[in-house]
């Protein structure tokens, strides 16, 4: 199974921006939909948006609209591009491949890395 690191997490104000990427760990890629999840302090791990590996995309109601997820297999990099932060999108956010998914529920999933902490405050 492919390894994924996050990166791109800071603090960032209300109405702000930050992009996201995951990339794999080594040289190996995965043909699988990749995830993003984000998990806030007390609350369960959610998902957030998806990618197919040719590019079809699933967003949670939460975020669409606001967050766009994008893939470039050849530089083996899923990017999670989000805009209009709210204070409630704080959280850590994790990206993970998986082969299905009902809700927050996801199967066959890889590892889970560290993620990377975003914080939405003025």
């Amino acid at each position: 199974q492919v390894h994924l690191v996050e990166s791109g997490g800071g603090l960032v104000q209300p109405g702000g921006s930050l992009k996201l990427s995951c990339e794999s760990s080594g040289r190996t890629w995965t043909s699988e939909t990749i995830g993003w999840f984000r998990q806030a302090p007390g609350q369960e791990r959610e998902f957030v948006a998806s990618v197919s590996w040719p590019g079809g995309t699933r967003y949670a109601d939460s975020v669409k609209g606001r967050f766009t997820v994008t893939r470039e297999n050849t530089k083996r990099v899923v990017y999670l591009e989000m805009n209009s932060l709210k204070s409630e999108d704080t959280a850590i956010y994790y990206c993970n491949s998986f082969t299905k998914r009902i809700g927050s529920d996801a199967q066959g999933l890889g590892p889970w890395g560290q993620g990377t902490q975003v914080t939405v405050s003025l």
